[in-house]
């Protein structure tokens, strides 16, 4: 079982290096919750994520639409990267988005998906930009194998794209060699921080934060959000939205 990050800040924080923050949003900043939509960040981790990003980098990788992630943080100085770090936005003109090709494809296989899933009751298709999501945290146990069996057909017959297993979601992606991890070495070089003195920090939920972790292993701080105990690359532990907040107040502290 991981320490709690909690017990582990003045260890998190080092010894004089400057700090990086990046975390996912989904599950991390917000709780999951039945309805993506209400997924709202709470004013007063909002208040902390604004205090942060005045003292150190921060940047937001998630799942969601990039526009969609920067509308929800609304903090203009953080760094956005949005469809699991396929799309990227920052300050001072920063921008970086993979896979541009694949976007007529994706539209086509945006309506075969669709009406693959369409008798499928609960199920919800959900495009963004660079992916195509289903979504089944309201179908029936029952019927989850279908939601599955339609994604994989549909992956089958596009090999140009990967299935990837979320919380809840299949998303169907570019098979290129990108991903969160990826994304995080990226933001690191173009936002000059590589080098001994930088400690980066990443704080997620999802398996697609596993890749973040793993980037992160020997130059860095994996912290997995998470009730449960389970195989990842991780090095600490917070339990919710919650303790993310908690944690976020107290590294800011321990700055002081």
């Amino acid at each position: 079982m991981l320490p709690s990050a909690l017990g582990h800040v003045p260890e998190i924080v080092g010894g004089g290096d400057e700090l990086a923050v990046f975390l996912d949003y989904d599950g991390t900043l917000t709780p999951i919750i039945s309805q993506p939509d209400q997924a709202v960040l709470m004013d007063s981790t909002r208040a902390i994520l604004r205090t942060l990003a005045a003292k150190m980098p921060v940047a937001i990788l998630s799942g969601r639409e990039l526009k969609d992630v920067r509308k929800r943080v609304d903090i203009d100085r953080i760094v956005y990267a949005g469809s699991h770090g396929f799309d990227i936005a920052g300050p001072r003109g920063l921008r970086k988005e993979m896979a541009t090709e694949f976007l007529p494809r994706l539209d086509m296989i945006e309506k075969e998906l669709g009406n693959q899933l369409a008798g499928i009751a609960g199920a919800r298709m959900e495009r963004k930009r660079f992916s195509i999501a289903a979504h089944y945290r309201n179908v029936n146990e029952s019927d989850v194998p279908e939601v599955e069996r339609a994604v994989s057909e549909v992956a089958a017959q596009h090999r140009e794209l990967r299935k990837m297993d979320g919380k809840k979601v299949y998303e169907l992606l570019p098979d290129i060699d990108w991903d969160k991890g990826k994304a995080v070495l990226w933001l690191l070089e173009a936002l000059g921080l590589e080098g001994a003195k930088i400690r980066p920090i990443y704080i997620g939920d999802d398996r697609t934060d596993e890749d973040a972790f793993r980037a992160l292993e020997k130059s860095g701080i994996g912290i997995l959000v998470s009730e449960q105990p389970r195989p990842t690359a991780a090095s600490y532990s917070l339990k919710d939205s919650t303790e993310v907040e908690r944690f976020l107040r107290e590294l800011i502290a321990a700055l002081r």
